[in-house]
């Protein structure tokens, strides 16, 4: 199981905002969705349920949340191990940044994805191998 970019949860939440204010984001994150190699992991997936149902401003009602996951679970997707907790540990302890944002380095690397796309990460950093692109930086 493989992708060339490795999508962050921010990707899928701004496709499916209602907010105008996400307007132009909205249209880049599908953009990204419909033409690029992505994966993701258990943890976007868990992140896309908390963020919809917790940020109202967002407009994703829990019918829409359903179908989304149902549509991101075709997606290769990395299931949360303990391989994966301890490649994370070692992310954040030689990075210096969270727990949760290195899990999604580790997960990007077990899909052998070069590109991490996400608002959340320092764009155009390498972290061991995986570049980050914040794909909103221009908007």
């Amino acid at each position: 199981m493989t992708a060339q970019c490795f999508a962050d949860t921010n990707i899928f939440l701004y496709a499916g905002s209602k907010d105008p204010a996400d307007a132009a984001k909205k249209k880049i994150a599908r953009r990204l969705i419909a033409f690029e190699d992505i994966g993701l992991s258990a943890q976007v997936l868990q992140e896309f349920i908390a963020a919809a149902a917790s940020k109202q401003r967002l407009g994703i009602d829990a019918a829409e949340a359903k179908a989304t996951l149902g549509v991101l679970v075709a997606f290769p997707i990395v299931p949360i191990t303990a391989g994966l907790v301890l490649q994370a540990w070692e992310i954040k302890s030689r990075y210096q940044i969270s727990y949760w944002d290195a899990a999604i380095i580790a997960a990007a690397q077990e899909l052998s994805c070069e590109v991490i796309y996400s608002e959340d990460l320092n764009d155009g950093q390498n972290y061991a191998g995986v570049v980050v692109r914040n794909p909103f930086a221009r908007t």
